[in-house]
């Protein structure tokens, strides 16, 4: 199979809702995903929802479709995402992580989170592409996580996907259901990281907690957000040679929650 140079990817995947309101966001996602060459290898994925003590990635042959929610309608708790996983690029991701200095341990038991799965549901709704789920280790900030995806930007020569899959915006307490338009601050915040992605200002992104308008408000914890430095990472952002930003959609659901995906 030749190979050929995969995108690095962020995507917004806003509540488990997700999985049944697809939005407009949902749809995009699948386009995206259909636009791809054909004989994409694998994914490799970054999700919040696996925070670890110490980097880890899954090694798991065939991981479960994990509900790791509660409260929400029954319809939610049905679904499967089936997609095989592959130990062999796990343990290509251990090694290139090693080969930066970052020791990570394999977990062979790791199920999909759905930080994960529900976004690839729309990326590849036949879930026919193997799953490498990589963890957030507790304690990693910006530049910790954007030099976990840097490690692993060989892998986009490969026919791998690297994902990073956040929340443009994630504050919760904020979240009261229905649909409204979208709340000043979370339109402010997401058009200046937007700006900084665009204008290839890594400094200014890794400084976002004091640069970015309305950043604590944006993410009162910054663990949804951290997954975009692992896909600026992957995409070599900032260096020559980088990637140019692609928006795939900006839209915001439950006006709070900014679902911006973009891919370098």
């Amino acid at each position: 199979m030749a190979t050929q140079t995969l995108p690095a990817l962020f995507v917004s995947h806003g509540s488990p809702l997700f999985a049944l309101e697809p939005g407009t966001s949902g749809p995009a996602l699948t386009q995206f995903g259909a636009g791809l060459p054909d004989g994409v290898r694998g994914v490799v994925i970054m999700s919040p929802h696996w925070m670890a003590r110490t980097p880890a990635v899954m090694t798991n042959p065939t991981p479960a479709t994990w509900h790791d929610f509660g409260g929400f309608p029954p319809a939610l708790y049905q679904l499967q995402y089936p997609a095989p996983g592959e130990p062999a690029l796990g343990a290509e991701v251990l090694e290139l992580l090693k080969a930066a200095g970052i020791d990570a341990l394999a977990d062979a038991e790791r199920p999909l989170d759905h930080g994960a799965w529900v976004p690839l549901m729309h990326l590849f709704p036949k879930a026919n592409v193997p799953v490498v789920q990589v963890a957030l280790p507790a304690g990693y900030g910006p530049r910790e996580v954007f030099a976990m995806g840097k490690a692993l930007r060989s892998l986009r020569d490969e026919n791998v996907l690297v994902v990073g899959s956040g929340s443009m915006t994630h504050n919760l307490s904020e979240y009261f259901g229905g649909a409204r338009e979208a709340s000043p601050y979370v339109v402010d915040f997401s058009r200046w990281i937007e700006s900084a992605v665009t204008q290839g200002n890594l400094n200014a992104l890794l400084d976002y907690r004091s640069e970015a308008p309305h950043a604590v408000r944006a993410h009162p914890t910054d663990e949804h957000f951290l997954p975009i430095f692992f896909a600026l990472g992957a995409g070599g952002f900032g260096e020559a040679g980088g990637s140019t930003p692609h928006y795939i959609t900006r839209e915001v659901m439950y006006s709070m929650l900014a679902m911006d995906s973009f891919a370098l």
